[in-house]
C-alpha cells in the first residue's frame, strides 16, 4: 500500500508543471486609487469560451478578496490574450542498420517520437486605466498546456494560474 501511495504521490508531482509569471508596471502608478474594473467587451482571449468563463470567474474571485470590486463605470479595464506554445518534439528512439566490410560500409537510420509534444500556454493580463489611455500593470504567465484535460481540471489549472497572477498585486514599490 506504501509503495502505490509513493508512486502515486511521485506521479502527482512530476505531473504538474510549475505556472512561471513575469510581471512589469508603471513606478509612477497610485495603485490604491484602482478599487473598480471590468473587462472590454471586445476582448478576444484565445481561449476556448468554457475555459473564458472559468478563468473570468477565477479572476473575479481572487480580484474580490483584494477588495477590488466589478462596476460598470470602473476605474480600470483589463485585457486578456492567450496563445498556446507547441514545443519542438525532442524526445526520439533511433533505429539503424549497417553494414560493411572490404573498406565498404552503408547505414541507415530513422528517429521515431515517442510520447506526446509538449504544449505550454502563454496568458497576457494588461490592467488599463482609459481615463489616461495607459496600462499600468501587466503579468504574463506561462504554464503547461494540455487540450484533452477533462473540464475539473482545467478549471483547476485556470484558477491556480489566475491566483499566481494576481499573488503580485498591487506590486510592492
Amino acid at each position: 500500500m506504501k509503495k502505490l501511495l509513493i508512486i502515486i504521490l511521485t506521479f502527482a508531482v512530476i505531473s504538474c508543471a510549475p505556472i512561471r509569471v513575469s510581471y512589469d508596471f508603471d513606478k509612477g502608478t497610485n495603485f490604491s486609487k484602482y478599487k473598480t474594473y471590468n473587462y472590454y467587451s471586445d476582448m478576444k482571449t484565445g481561449l476556448s469560451e468554457l475555459d473564458t468563463k472559468r478563468f473570468l470567474e477565477s479572476l473575479d474571485a481572487k480580484l474580490e478578496s483584494l477588495g477590488i470590486t466589478f462596476s460598470e463605470t470602473p476605474d480600470f479595464f483589463i485585457d486578456i490574450k492567450s496563445s498556446t506554445i507547441q514545443a519542438v518534439q525532442r524526445n526520439t528512439v533511433g533505429v539503424g542498420l549497417g553494414g560493411g566490410g572490404r573498406n565498404m560500409g552503408g547505414g541507415i537510420s530513422i528517429g521515431l517520437p515517442i510520447g506526446q509534444p509538449n504544449a505550454s500556454r502563454q496568458i497576457t493580463i494588461d490592467f488599463v486605466d482609459e481615463n489616461l489611455k495607459q496600462l499600468f500593470w501587466q503579468a504574463v504567465s506561462e504554464s503547461s498546456y494540455n487540450p484533452n484535460r477533462i473540464p475539473k481540471e482545467r478549471e483547476e489549472q485556470l484558477k491556480a494560474i489566475a491566483e499566481k497572477i494576481l499573488s503580485q498585486y498591487p506590486p510592492n514599490q
